[in-house]
């Protein structure tokens, strides 16, 4: 037997396609599973990291937290263009050394080795400068994993392709707090950025050595970042589609306080050693566990019926948490949540797609995550005041929880007028 390896049959293999998809898919996601772990990680400690370990206030905390939660998820609609352009594996190198450097600069702000170095800036604008730098990064992740996806995929296997993508960005989002609390609770948490880096410095290593830029062309070019910014134009000018997407907006600004206001209520009103981090993650896990199973039960709901049902239900989250702010309501709350977020979110790319005039389908599913950008852009700093306000100064509580349940409530209301009004004249 030749003993000898080879390689032209390993290149052949990674061309060649594992159960209906080709070798850069499997790839693509399991980078995309590393990079979420490094992501949910240090989102899970960020607010309490600014402000127990950095000293910032609530509101200048939750400033931060906006304006790199709104970017990584604002700036893909403009980072596709360039993943299309110069390639998803360049695009791929170029997050990975950004993120690792960027979440490597985050932590140091808060270790002692770096104090000296730091001593002559102010730790706003720095840190500002560092979050923007790491989200340029990020934001070329999602294009280029879909776009992965797309390209590596048959017509049969492309609705679970992103089903598998799904189901690994959950993982990891479940993952990602547990590995950050464990972090915290032996290193400090200003490490678990550190942790992050590594994650995403071993996901450039991966791309430089297994990434295979994906064979073929997709069907329909990418627009040109010119055409994306006249493409946004075009968004902001379809009144009915930027109404649907503001009152989505709401959903997404109650979402994140499950990353801003909760942890700082577990913290100052529970227990400062608890576990908040896996506290957090119970969200993924509930998506994990029962997805499927809340996809059967809500498959023959109309699609709007089904949003207003999940607005609906993750508001009432918050008056789970109330009844006896404890760990085991505020995990019940989340689950709640969670349960909301399941009930709606497959039906909202429905609804979209429904939506879009022909011949603009691609476009308007390319702002999706429009309202999730928003949603961080105002939730950051809309949930530190808040909780400034009143987690601190009201013992009950009660404010604090109806103020998001009462957003939550708005959401759903508006989402039933707005129904009502495009079915009556729409």
């Amino acid at each position: 037997m030749n003993t000898k390896f080879n390689w032209t049959i390993l290149k052949q293999k990674t061309k060649s396609t594992i159960n209906g998809f080709q070798g850069p898919f499997w790839v693509a996601n399991i980078m995309e599973l590393f990079e979420r772990i490094a992501y949910y990680g240090q989102a899970t400690i960020l607010s309490v990291f600014l402000r127990d370990h950095l000293k910032f206030d609530e509101v200048t905390a939750g400033k931060l937290s906006s304006a790199f939660g709104g970017l990584i998820y604002f700036l893909p609609i403009f980072a596709g263009a360039l993943a299309d352009k110069f390639g998803f594996r360049k695009s791929f190198s170029f997050a990975f050394s950004v993120l690792a450097i960027g979440y490597f600069l985050i932590g140091s702000t808060g270790m002692t080795a770096f104090n000296e170095i730091y001593s002559g800036f102010d730790k706003f604008f720095l840190l500002l400068v560092i979050l923007i730098f790491t989200a340029i990064g990020g934001s070329f992740i999602k294009p280029s994993v879909l776009g992965t996806i797309a390209l590596t995929s048959s017509e049969e296997t492309k609705s679970f392709g992103y089903a598998i993508y799904y189901w690994l960005v959950n993982i990891g989002a479940a993952l990602g707090p547990a590995i950050a609390f464990l972090v915290r609770d032996k290193f400090g948490i200003e490490f678990v950025y550190v942790v992050s880096a590594v994650s995403c410095l071993l996901m450039l290593l991966s791309t430089i050595i297994f990434f295979k830029e994906p064979e073929g062309k997709s069907s329909q070019e990418q627009p040109s970042l010119i055409q994306q910014v006249k493409n946004l134009i075009l968004v902001i000018t379809n009144f009915r589609f930027m109404t649907f997407l503001l009152i989505f907006s709401l959903y997404w600004i109650m979402f994140w306080q499950i990353f801003i206001i909760v942890p700082y209520f577990i913290v100052d009103h529970i227990d400062k050693n608890a576990p908040f981090e896996i506290i957090e993650s119970m969200g993924a896990w509930s998506i994990i566990f029962l997805q499927l199973i809340i996809n059967r039960m809500t498959k023959n709901i109309p699609t709007i019926q089904a949003i207003i049902s999940g607005f609906f239900l993750s508001s009432f989250s918050w008056i789970v948490m109330l009844i006896n702010p404890s760990i085991p309501t505020i995990i019940a709350g989340i689950v709640v949540f969670s349960i909301g977020e399941m009930t709606q979110a497959p039906r909202y790319y429905e609804y979209i797609a429904d939506l879009a005039p022909k011949g603009q389908e691609a476009l308007f599913q390319g702002f999706a995550f429009l309202p999730i950008s928003i949603g961080w852009l105002i939730g950051g700093t809309f949930g530190g005041w808040l909780y400034k306000s009143f987690g601190k100064v009201d013992e009950t509580h009660s404010t604090l929880f109806l103020v998001l349940f009462g957003i939550g409530m708005v959401a759903t209301l508006l989402m039933f007028i707005y129904h009502r009004f495009i079915k009556r004249f729409g």
